[in-house]
Formats: C-alpha cells, sequence, structure tokens
C-alpha cells in the first residue's frame, strides 16, 4: 500500500513514522511534509496540506492508495470531500463532521442537543453583551474563540477582568481573527484532564490509549493555553470506571448523533475531558483529528499496526480490536523563546543525534528546517523528544535526559510535563 500524509508539523512527523513501519506499506509520502520526515517518506514540499488539486494530482501520479490529513484547517475546509469525490480513500471526517472543532459552538450546542456532559456556556457575538455576561458570573471562567486558532484560543480566566481582557484580546484586537467573531464564555470545570481517541469508520469504534497533554505554557499550569508543551500516556485519571462511563456518555452518543444529524463521522475523535473527583468526566472540547503532542506518546507506546485502523475507518470497514499497547511514552516540547506570542527561528539546533541516539528516545520535528546540513528553528513548538519506558517514571526521566542534549537560543520548555503521574 502507498500512503500520502498531508501536514507538516510534530503529529505529521510521527504519521509519517508509524505508517513507514507497517509490513502492508510499501512508500509514504508527505506533502508538504518537512525535511526530518525524508528519512520515512517522500516529500512533495509544493503541495500544501490543504491544496486539494495538488494532493489529488500526488496520489494519482504515485499510485497512492490511502490519504491521511494530519492537521484540523483541511478538515475543516473540506479537503477530505473534494479527494473522496476524486475516488480517493481518505483518514478524516468530511467537513460537516469537522464542525465538532471547526466551531466550538455548533460543538457546545451538539452536546446539548444530544445530553452529552460538559459545562454551562453561552455564545456572543458582541463584545459588551460578552462582556457583561464574564461580569455578571462574578468568579473563574474560560473564554473561547469559536473558530480554529491552531490551539491558541483559549483563555483560562480567575475573574471577571481576566474575562474582560482575553474578550478585548479575541473580538477587537483581533488576535485570532475570524475565530473570534463568535466567542464563548463556559463555566470553568475543576479536576483533572485527560485526552481521549476513538477511531470511528461512522459506527464502529476502536479507542487507543488516553494520554494527558499540558497546555498551559509555564510549570504548573500557569500562563497563556498554547498548542501542547508536552504530554503522557496512559493517563492514570482515566480509570476503567472512568474509560466506560466516556464511551457510553460521549463517544457513541457523539458518533450516534452525527449520524442521525446527517454527518457520519469518519476518522479520529479527540475528546478533551475534565474527570472530578468523583469520576465524571465532562467534555473539555472536541477535536476532529490527532492531537499534537499526544499523538507522538500514542505512537511510540504503541507496539501494534497503525495502518489497518486508518484504512479500515477510510474504507468504512473498520473491524473492532483491542490496540496492542505497552509501557508508558513521555513527549517534551521544547519551544521557541516567546512562544505562543513572538519568536525569532532560524536560530541552530545542536545536540539532535545525541537526544536520538538514547535508549526509547525518539526526536519529533514539529518546526525546524534544513539549513545546508544542519537543523533550524522554523516554528514556535521546535521538537517534541518523546521517550519509551517500562512506566511513566522511566519513560519521563529518558525524555528529560534526551532533552537535556538539545540546544538552540531561546530555548524554553516545561518541567513538570507528566510529574501529576508521579504521585499516583
Amino acid at each position: 500500500m502507498r500512503v500520502l500524509v498531508a501536514g507538516s508539523g510534530g503529529r505529521e512527523h510521527a504519521l509519517v513514522w508509524k505508517i513507514a513501519q507497517s509490513p502492508l506499506v510499501d512508500g509514504v509520502w508527505a506533502a508538504p511534509g518537512s525535511d526530518a520526515m525524508a528519512d520515512d517518506a517522500t516529500l512533495v514540499p509544493d503541495v500544501a496540506a490543504g491544496d486539494s488539486e495538488g494532493l489529488i494530482r500526488v496520489a494519482r501520479e504515485n499510485q497512492i492508495e490511502l490519504v491521511v490529513i494530519g492537521p484540523e484547517d483541511p478538515l475543516a475546509d473540506g479537503v477530505a470531500d473534494r479527494l473522496r469525490e476524486s475516488g480517493l480513500r481518505v483518514f478524516g471526517p468530511s467537513a460537516a463532521a469537522a464542525r465538532l472543532e471547526g466551531s466550538k459552538t455548533f460543538a457546545r450546542e451538539f452536546m446539548a442537543r444530544h445530553a452529552i456532559p460538559q459545562p454551562a456556556f453561552a455564545t456572543f457575538t458582541v463584545l459588551g453583551e460578552a462582556i457583561d455576561h464574564a461580569k455578571g458570573l462574578a468568579g473563574p471562567c474560560v473564554v473561547k474563540a469559536d473558530g480554529l486558532a491552531a490551539g491558541k484560543g483559549v483563555a483560562v480566566c480567575d475573574g471577571p477582568t481576566d474575562a474582560e481582557a482575553a474578550l478585548r484580546e479575541i473580538m477587537a484586537d483581533r488576535r485570532f481573527g475570524a475565530a473570534g467573531d463568535q466567542v464563548l464564555v463556559e463555566e470553568r470545570l475543576e479536576g483533572e484532564e485527560a485526552s481521549y481517541y476513538a477511531i470511528s469508520d461512522g459506527e464502529r469504534v476502536v479507542t487507543l490509549a488516553s494520554a494527558q497533554d499540558h497546555k498551559r505554557a509555564l510549570d504548573g499550569d500557569r500562563g497563556e493555553n498554547t498548542g501542547g508543551m508536552g504530554a503522557y500516556a496512559p493517563a492514570p485519571v482515566v480509570s476503567p470506571a472512568v474509560e466506560k462511563q466516556v464511551l457510553e456518555e460521549i463517544v457513541h452518543p457523539t458518533l450516534r448523533g452525527m449520524r442521525e444529524e446527517g454527518a457520519p463521522f469518519s476518522g479520529v475523535l479527540y475528546v478533551g475531558l475534565m474527570i472530578d473527583e468523583a469520576g465524571r468526566p465532562r467534555v473539555v472540547e472536541f477535536n476532529v483529528r490527532f492531537g499534537d503532542p499526544e499523538t507522538q506518546c500514542l505512537f511510540v507506546q504503541m507496539t501494534g499496526d497503525l495502518v489497518p485502523l486508518l484504512d479500515g475507518a477510510a474504507r468504512g470497514q473498520l473491524e473492532p480490536q483491542t490496540v496492542a499497547a505497552e509501557d508508558a511514552a513521555v513527549c517534551v516540547v521544547l519551544a521557541s523563546g516567546g512562544y505562543p506570542r513572538s519568536y525569532e527561528t532560524g536560530k541552530p539546533i545542536e545536540g539532535l543525534a545525541e537526544a536520538a541516539a538514547r535508549e526509547g528516545v525518539v526526536v519529533f520535528h514539529a518546526g525546524t528546517a534544513l539549513d545546508g546540513e544542519h537543523f533550524v528553528t522554523r516554528g514556535g513548538r521546535v521538537l517534541g523528544v518523546t521517550a519509551r519506558g517500562p512506566d511513566v517514571p522511566t519513560a519521563r526521566a529518558r525524555a528529560y535526559a534526551a532533552a537535556d542534549e538539545i540546544r538552540f537560543e531561546g530555548l524554553h520548555r516545561r518541567e513538570d510535563i507528566a510529574a501529576r503521574a508521579l504521585g499516583r
């Protein structure tokens, strides 16, 4: 089988790396890909992930049998639909189904229609009304841009002053552009977050390991929300009892509801959860693609073949099974100084070979490029240093030891990735 992966970030590097290991696969292409993927894939740097005509051309020229779309923007824009209309087999939801991520308002209203547990929320298109509502809450809340904002359009607020600042930045300053045309002000949930993944063909489901992301920029879950500063899997907070609730109260009702509303969901459903002290899960958000950097952990931890799952979902013939996964994995993100705000690029990176040579370690590139023979920084999140081990403490120690090998000007990382799991 020949597989084309659309995208260029750390998630797509992990997808290419895992797909290339499959005995079913005799060739992987990446569009546009990244220099770091060249060991595992043929790069098509002139075709963007959202270029449906370019992807169709590459697929036809190279007899591609499966296209895997990595990022959320092309999915929300209907790239999967256009590829399917051309006769290609695609892993990724339709634009109608991708509204679960593309519009937070749609997702919240959908969950309300189908009695899926979630926080209280209100939506606004007028700044003054949103500010008045936040003041009326007189306490903590969460402010969200309705549209796609690369994981950064969320502000966790301690009170009305924080909320007003976030609302002005989103709606008046237009930090996230059109994504902020509408905003949500939500109840701030208390508990422990986790990420849960379910691959579906629209009816059947295969679940992957749970994970826990670290969204805030600074240690102790402080600072701004980012696209993710690190992750680990599995997440102990997702006990068998919690998982049963997630499947019965969230995953299956979501898939059933999408079918009933005429938008069957085919692809991977990422459920961002908040789990309270009583073990009750509620939905923080839905994503319609693999998470980043959780995917890096899941694929390093996973011992089975990913390709039959992707292909089965794309065919509409997903075989129910238990995914083979052993041990644990931890990913530590190395970011550019200033991320998630402004940052400089082009900084030379040292120590990559030394880090990758350590036991159980894979270094995934999220924002790098080759400058001659050496890699330099090209994005906010630069690398995802990922390690596998028999347990979370071992995997964590390996990941940080490998991260210590890597140097570039302005390097920023969190020092407490997976720390919550150590006390369990």
